[in-house]
């Protein structure tokens, strides 16, 4: 079956926040943004501003009837700034006027008294002066401290990963309206509907049950909308409220990658120590998150960090410690992996550095250190229905490992212009929220006496396909067409107190409620038959739309059953309500069963490089990846292709570049580069692995939305593995992404000095 959705997007039916018919009286917000990375806010002249044509109203921080607080997990970040400003495009005032340009053109009269605070740009210098958001985290397995004096080789490094724009292809935005009683109704680029909800209740000081949020569908999250989205829906709303009439605010592209936070940076340092067999025995990492101004959800991707510091290698004596350091650059926030891709690259830099000294390849290292059934996480999860050298293993037979490096050093012995590398990437990565009471769902479905059916659940749908999952899960369970099912928009009075559609478990959490909710209907349906038509339970089902008894076609079909139903009265609707079953974590221990199962895979990934311009090319990735029992192949492969050019667009070619005051430099498409067609991998083929699947996933189908991304990270040490090729022995720093700068200049390192970290330009750039 494929995704429900492409028909209509390409049509121009499908329907965007910017694509709602506005209300009669509309006004149209934009927002006054902080000029400044960090100081205090002494005072704000916006009289002039007001006198402005069709402005009717700007608001500040004193207008906020309820708390000026929308901070999650940590309460640290004003709606609107109060006293402090404390990143460069932080919201301090909010113009609404009669038309989206008489607010864009108001802003240039607002004026701002800041008194200049110091900057910190560099999760470093953040933790060195004690700017953390919370107190540093370690998680333990074994003794590393006391192994080292066992290993026969040890190696240390750093290694730099850069942040990332999500550059969903809808902007942020939101469009509130009063309703009677004083509520607030919000149609929102969300994914995460509830935490608007909340945040949104909490600073117009009513209650959660007076505000609506609904999202018929996102142009893209990729965890960009998980928190991020709420002060938009929340300052739309505060403007609906105050003054009583309808306020949209859609941020332009600009404004949305200035004002917005990414993927975070991370800057962390390694240990690593092998036995002579070069089985890994030790690994210490200490990770430095630049978590930006406010917390957002920087904790919980620091935590899912230090849950995936190993990758997909069982090393007995693990200390990995990471500290959140507060900086004045926009919150950063959620992007698909969420912390776990910066891990791995830590992990697999050290597993290169340690190859390159000891002249193997750094796959006779991976593939020596493979999780095993029964192994031990460094959180003290078993590895479980694991799949790691099955991937390695069938990667290796599908696509021949030493084949393919003989082929390219083939290819390297005569070329001189272009050189040719090859990477190997195995994965593994946890599918739950790490936060355990967050793995619950409801779905809530009617059947109409028509026999068509209505779905309402807290997915959101962004692009990724949860509808049609959702729908092919409701009419599997039913026994019926999927084009009598019709999947709601996610809407907080339908269906409450949802969890955010993040973390790959989306559709495991809601395809499951669904599915519990129509068992439930169709058991009811089938004992109603049993009474209605005299048929005996024992064998009775639904299938095709026809009941059948013990396989027999009985003397009546689904429309007829359902009406039937209805006039005796039988409950067409059913509530259902999923959690995953055997999760737990201790925070203070860090230890427990924090994920219902792994998802594994290996990826093979070849590029050639112009050693003359230091450009590449991606030949191919060639990727095995554990789907469990698919679904739908074609939306699961599509998430694989995807999130590898994702992946990749992270390592080589999307370089966010702050200066020395806070401002982004990167802050347009001119300046920051996404994958093209041009970037995509000559070949992209992906083998299904065969394997039953996991009874916590969604007909034993196994989560496909944040996976793929770590196959990208394999781009960058092909890269790397190329330049070698052309500088034999040359020392490469592990900096993240190594855009076709860094290629060159370390192509010819005696030529320009190569930059070991990240880019930092002075603020007169």
């Amino acid at each position: 079956m494929n995704h429900l959705d492409p028909v209509r997007h390409v049509r121009g039916e499908s329907q965007y926040v910017d694509d709602i018919p506005t209300q009669r009286g509309t006004l149209y917000a934009a927002v006054f943004e902080s000029p400044r990375a960090h100081g205090r806010l002494l005072s704000l002249d916006f009289a002039a501003a007001l006198e402005q044509p069709g402005v009717v109203r700007i608001l500040t921080a004193a207008d906020i009837p309820g708390e000026n607080q929308i901070g999650g997990i940590v309460p640290d970040e004003p709606l609107l700034a109060q006293g402090h400003v404390h990143f460069r495009g932080q919201p301090v005032a909010l113009v609404l006027a009669e038309s989206e340009h008489q607010a864009q053109a108001a802003l240039s009269f607002i004026t701002a008294e800041i008194e200049p605070l110091p900057i910190i740009t560099d999760p470093r210098v953040a933790a060195a002066q004690g700017e953390l958001i919370v107190p540093p985290r370690t998680f333990r397995l074994g003794d590393a401290a006391a192994t080292w004096s066992q290993c026969t080789h040890v190696f240390e490094g750093v290694a730099e990963s850069g942040g990332q724009e999500h550059l969903y292809i809808e902007t942020q935005g939101a469009y509130a309206y009063p309703t009677e009683m004083g509520g607030v109704r919000i149609i929102s680029s969300t994914q995460g509907p509830t935490a608007l909800q909340r945040h949104t209740a909490r600073v117009l000081g009513i209650g959660m049950h007076q505000i609506e949020v609904d999202v018929t569908r996102l142009g893209g999250g990729f965890g960009g909308k998980e928190d991020q989205a709420t002060p938009w829906g929340a300052l739309a709303a505060l403007g609906a409220f105050v003054v009583r009439r309808p306020v949209k605010l859609i941020l332009d592209r600009m404004a949305d990658m200035r004002m917005t936070g990414k993927r975070h940076p991370y800057s962390s340092d390694f240990r690593i120590g092998l036995d002579a067999d070069l089985r890994i025995l030790a690994y210490e990492v200490t990770f430095y998150q630049n978590a930006g101004a406010a917390a957002d959800l920087s904790p919980a991707v620091l935590e899912r960090t230090l849950f995936h510091a190993t990758n997909a290698y069982f090393i007995p004596n693990v200390t990995a410690t990471a500290y959140s350091c507060r900086t004045n650059l926009p919150p950063n926030t959620a992007f698909r992996g969420f912390g776990g891709p910066q891990g791995m690259f830590v992990m697999e830099s050290a597993i290169v550095k340690a190859a390159e000294a000891l002249g193997v390849a750094a796959s006779e290292i991976q593939r020596r250190n493979l999780l095993r059934e029964g192994d031990l996480f460094p959180y003290r999860q078993p590895a479980e229905m694991c799949n790691a050298r099955l991937a390695w293993d069938t990667a290796d037979r599908i696509y021949d490992l030493a084949n393919s490096r003989a082929a390219v050093a083939a290819f390297n012995e005569t070329s001189e212009q272009f050189k040719k590398g090859l990477s190997v990437m195995p994965i593994c990565f946890g599918i739950s929220f790490t936060k355990t009471p967050m793995n619950q769902a409801r779905a809530l479905v009617h059947i109409y006496t028509d026999g068509t059916v209505g779905v309402s659940t807290g997915a959101v749908e962004m692009g990724q396909g949860v509808n049609t999952k959702i729908a092919q899960v409701a009419a599997r369970t039913l026994g019926i067409g999927v084009h009598r099912i019709k999947v709601e928009s996610t809407n907080t009075t339908r269906v409450a107190n949802t969890s955010p559609s993040a973390a790959s478990a989306t559709a495991d959490l809601n395809g499951k409620a669904t599915q519990m909710a129509c068992a439930a209907l169709r058991e009811r349906l089938l004992r109603h038959a049993c009474t209605e038509y005299t048929l005996n339970y024992e064998g009775l089902e639904i299938s095709n739309e026809q009941v059948l008894a013990a396989g027999v076609v009985a003397d009546t079909n689904w429309e007829k059953l359902v009406s039937s139903a209805y006039w005796k009265r039988v409950s067409l609707t059913e509530n259902a309500h999923y959690a995953t079953p055997h999760l737990h974590f201790d925070p203070v221990t860090n230890q427990g069963h924090p994920f219902a199962y792994h998802v594994y895979g290996t990826a093979y990934t070849t590029v050639t490089v112009d050693c003359l311009r230091g450009t590449y090319a991606f030949d191919a990735v060639q990727i095995v990846h554990d789907f469990g029992e698919s679904m739908n192949p074609a939306i699961d492969q599509g998430q694989i292709e995807g999130g590898a050019v994702q992946g990749i667009g992270w390592m080589t070619l999307e370089e966010l570049i702050y200066n020395d005051e806070g401002r982004l430099l990167t802050n347009s498409l001119n300046s920051y580069k996404i994958p093209d067609l041009y970037s995509v991998p000559q070949q992209m083929p992906v083998h299904f692995l065969a394997t039953p699947g996991h009874p916590q996933a969604i007909l034993r189908s196994k989560a496909v939305g944040e996976p793929p991304l770590m196959y990208g990270i394999g781009a960058y040490f092909a890269v790397r593995d190329a330049i070698r090729a052309f500088r034999p022995g040359h020392e490469i720093a592990f900096s993240a992404p190594i855009t076709p700068e860094k290629v060159l200049l370390n192509l010819y390192p005696n030529a320009v000095a190569a930059p070991a970290g990240p880019v930092v330009v002075s603020a007169e750039a």
